[in-house]
């Protein structure tokens, strides 16, 4: 009876995550019916695992009956987020390539095929409006940061093969890269570079250069730091004429 229990116990706690997951997506609010088909889960069942986020303070009802996510689960969130050891020393090298170049400046990871976004700078004035925020994802192998952190971890086609297998390179726009050969060729040219880029492949009209980050380790990226801006505006060989004032940046060797 008692591992029965705890089976149940399992199930309900997976249910109640699966309603948090599901109330990120919906920042306008979500009605409990939608909610119920969302998560395969009865009403009742539903309700109950809403009414458990409502006392923790991790949901909330808002007028018409729709739930978005609660307040202390965003205090928590933000909390976490700041006092992260990669954050903390990560945004004044954001700021300042901000400030140097007027454009967008992320912190990146790898996570499998997507990199991550961890942080995320926009300048004070004449921000391009990028599809990435904190927290989300793109596809790792159109984007610098990914490809650079990419070209650490796969150094051998084998291993770019192992880790295409089974899927489809996703391509968002026509220059993408689509097979594994090209992206074998790229991360062989990243590694003797010391760089990678974007040239309009994750979003039409924006580039991108991107080096990697050792926040934690001499040998070892943590994730990546890159650039990003509208390619009229900011061609993308000036990024790379840059790219020495970039890695004194991000090294920490030059923070103006």
């Amino acid at each position: 009876m008692s591992e029965q229990n705890s089976a149940d116990k399992l199930v309900g706690s997976d249910r109640v995550l699966a309603v948090l997951a599901e109330l990120a997506r919906h920042p306008d609010g979500i009605g409990l019916e939608e909610m119920a088909r969302a998560v395969a889960s009865p009403k009742p069942t539903v309700h109950r695992a809403l009414a458990a986020l409502r006392r923790a303070g991790f949901a909330a009802q808002h007028g018409h009956g729709r739930y978005v996510l609660g307040d202390e689960f965003l205090r928590m969130a933000f909390a976490h987020h700041e006092a992260r050891p990669d954050h903390v020393r990560v945004m004044p090298v954001l700021k300042a390539l901000c400030d140097r170049y007027g454009e967008t400046a992320h912190y990146a990871v790898l996570d499998g095929p997507s990199v991550v976004y961890r942080s995320k700078l926009d300048p004070a004035s004449g921000a391009v409006r990028l599809t990435s925020v904190v927290g989300g994802r793109n596809p790792a192998h159109c984007t610098a940061v990914g490809k650079v952190l990419l070209a650490d971890a796969l150094p051998t086609r084998e291993a770019v093969e192992a880790w295409a297998a089974g899927r489809t390179l996703e391509r968002p726009t026509e220059r993408s890269i689509g097979t594994v050969e090209e992206l074998h060729a790229e991360l062989a040219r990243i590694r003797e570079q010391g760089y990678a880029t974007d040239d309009q492949e994750n979003e039409p009209g924006v580039n991108c250069v991107a080096v990697a980050a050792y926040l934690t380790s001499p040998t070892v990226p943590s994730g990546a730091i890159s650039v990003s801006g509208l390619a009229y505006r900011t061609p993308l060989k000036r990024l790379i004429d840059d790219l020495p004032a970039i890695r004194a940046i991000v090294s920490g060797e030059e923070h103006s």
